[in-house]
Formats: C-alpha cells, structure tokens, sequence
C-alpha cells in the first residue's frame, strides 16, 4: 500500500491447472499380454484430447517422456492400448482442448511390470527369494549390455525412488543399507529396464520361500519355510489364495509339473511355535507361470543376439582379409608390370633385391598419381662400381 493510504485490495485469480490420473490394467503381465492405459481428469468434462507418453530412463534425473504411436493430436478416448507388451515400462498421460491448447500436467508415471527374465537386462536378488526378514540386507545386480545401470523401487504407495536414497551403488550392484522394505524393485539403463520383482519383508519370525522369477509350465517348483534363524520348518501347512492345500510333505510344497492355474498368492505357517518364536504365519507372494512359448522366445532371443555379434565380428574380420589381399596382389602386379619397362642393369637389381626379402610400402593412389617405393633388404650388396647398394628406388607413373 502507498505511504498516507489506507491498504488497497486486490483480487487474486490462480489458474488451476488439474493433473490427470493414469491407470494401467493389468499392472502385472505375462509377455504378450494386452494392456490398456486409462486417463481421467478431475472434475470431468468434455472437449478433452488426450495424449500418452512412454517414460524413458534418463539416469541424471528420472525419466523423459516420448509420445507413443498415434498420439501427436491426442486420442478422443480417454483409454489407449498397448498390444503384445513383453517387458517392464514406464507410461505418463496428459489432457489438453481449446485452440491455442491448454494442457494439463503430466501424470505420475506408472509402470507395467514383467517378471519374466529379460535377455537384454535382468535382475539378479541375494538371497534369491522374493520375500526377506525385515532385519536383512540385500544385494540387488543388473545385468546387461548396458555400461550404467540404476536399481529402482516402488514402495507400496507407489513412491518410486532410486538406490541412492536408501542404499549404495557400485557399479551394477546396489546393496541395501541395514535392512530392506517391501516394494517392486527392478534395473534400468538409459535404454532398457530388466524383469521387476516384488520383494515383500516381513517382521514375523517366518517367511516364505519361493522363486523371485516365474516358473515356466511343465516344470516343477518347491516352495519351502525358514525361521527366522534360518533354519526350516518340517511341520507346516501351505495356503493358496488362502484356502488350505493337502499336499505339504516335511516342510515342503513340491508342484510337479506346474500350469497355470497354480498361479496364485500362497503363503505357509508353521503347526508348532518353538520356544521363543510366535508368529509363524509367513506373508503372501504371488507365484508366476509362464507358457513355454514365452520362455523359449527369450531364449532366442538372447541366441540371435549372441549370434548376430559373433557373425558380425566374424564378417568383418573376413572384409578385412579380402582387403588386405587385394591390396598384396595389387601390389605385385603393378612391381611386374614396372620390372618390364626397367632397363637391364636396373632390372638387374631389382632381380637381387627380390631374393633378399624385398619389403614393398603400401600403395598410396593421389589424384592422378601413384607411387610406390621398393626398398631393399638390410644386408648391403656391391653394386656395378662396387658401391654399397644401399638406397630407396621411387618409380612416379604420372
């Protein structure tokens, strides 16, 4: 307010800006699965287009965003789908209408997760089972063609975070500090991420053991449960989706030949407390079939690849042969074709030179020149004056 005036009122207009809220179904996906990418605005109305990004890892910050196919003027539909996804990714959404457009912001990005094994990038969990006490530390490792890797999670709120806040990076290893927390966790390079794997912790005094990958249909898989003090427990009973399964033998659930209707969350509990231990009811993880198909594609996948770099390596080590014979006989033909036009004491001694172990330099082709230099051999010959023959002979074809 002016000095001598009494304060002055003013109105103040916010533009509210609203950010739309992205969805993904399913979030969890078997290779090949369809998934359908959904955008709401608060408070609805109509005249929205709506625009849809793929998350890409930009490991200085977190990620930037590209438009996926379609979508450079928007979609009328609030729902976009993604036909044949076959790995862990990111997506974003906005909205905008009117001319000139106004947006929204960006969405918070949500991920689709896969935990099928990734030939190009995979993560590696140790210990190797998908739940932990919550007292234990683990050792997360990315592998892949990729020079720089940063472990990612997304806690249960779906906060996504890298290792560097609640561990240590070396290298392509990340190792929790003292404990870690339940949460989906998985690699990324600035050009791909790698299988996710949804780590549970628990505090009780018992955990379930079973596979961080999913178990491909036809094979067997063993489900057990350790104490706390790492020991496991003969006397136990197995619960699949809740419901009480028959089949626990000494401590273990063997599924011969699993298919898909084993999927499902299963959990064990101990029948007796020993001393001193009370909670003897693990928590639920979920169990993962794939179809042979899906794992024999990666398998190929990851063989085309490694014989796409052997073939390549092995293509250009035959050019470089070829080359470098072509210019050998180059070579020759061009010293026969100048021993020809020497005169005879010249061609004389280039005659001695040559059961010397001549050295020919390279062929050099200027403009409209070509030069080549013969140089004879380190041992020293008399010449027709009985001069030392120890000098380079240039021949210039203009």
């Amino acid at each position: 307010h002016s000095t001598g005036h009494s304060p002055s009122h003013c109105t103040c207009h916010f533009n509210y800006v609203p950010q739309p809220v992205l969805t993904v179904s399913p979030s969890w996906t078997s290779p090949g699965d369809s998934v359908t990418l959904t955008c709401s605005v608060e408070p609805p109305s109509a005249g929205w287009r709506f625009f849809w990004y793929q998350a890409v890892p930009e490991l200085s910050l977190y990620y930037t965003y590209e438009l996926l196919a379609g979508s450079t003027t928007g979609t009328e539909q609030d729902s976009y789908i993604l036909h044949g996804q076959t790995h862990t990714a990111g997506y974003v959404c906005r909205a905008g209408r009117g001319d000139p457009v106004f947006y929204t912001l960006y969405s918070d990005v949500k991920f689709v997760w896969s935990g099928g094994v990734n030939p190009a990038a995979s993560l590696t969990v140790s210990p190797h089972r998908l739940q932990h006490f919550s007292t234990e530390s683990l050792s997360l490792s990315c592998e892949g063609n990729s020079a720089e890797w940063r472990v990612m999670k997304a806690d249960e709120s779906g906060f996504m975070s890298s290792c560097s806040y609640w561990g240590q990076m070396t290298g392509s290893t990340c190792n929790t500090d003292t404990r870690a927390s339940s949460g989906v966790y998985w690699c990324e390079s600035a050009t791909q991420s790698s299988n996710a794997a949804n780590i549970t912790t628990h505090s009780g005094d018992v955990i379930l053991v079973s596979s961080v990958h999913p178990v491909t249909e036809g094979h067997s898989v063993t489900l057990g449960c350790m104490l706390r003090t790492k020991e496991h427990l003969d006397k136990v009973d197995f619960y699949k989706n809740d419901k009480l399964l028959p089949n626990g033998v000494g401590g273990e659930l063997l599924i011969s030949a699993v298919t898909k209707s084993d999927e499902g969350f299963y959990k064990c509990r101990g029948r007796n407390s020993p001393p001193g231990l009370e909670t003897l009811t693990s928590a639920e993880s979920w169990l993962s079939v794939e179809h042979p198909e899906e794992a024999a594609s990666s398998s190929v996948f990851l063989l085309l690849l490694v014989v796409g770099l052997v073939s390549g390596v092995l293509l250009i080590i035959l050019l470089l042969l070829i080359l470098r014979r072509y210019r050998k006989s180059k070579a020759s033909s061009l010293s026969r074709s100048q021993r020809t036009n020497q005169s005879p004491a010249t061609d004389h001694m280039i005659n001695q030179g040559e059961t010397q172990d001549e050295h020919y330099a390279a062929l050099l082709h200027g403009d409209s020149c070509l030069y080549e230099t013969i140089r004879g051999s380190g041992q020293r010959e008399q010449g027709t004056n009985d001069e030392p023959e120890d000098s380079d002979y240039q021949n210039v074809t203009m």
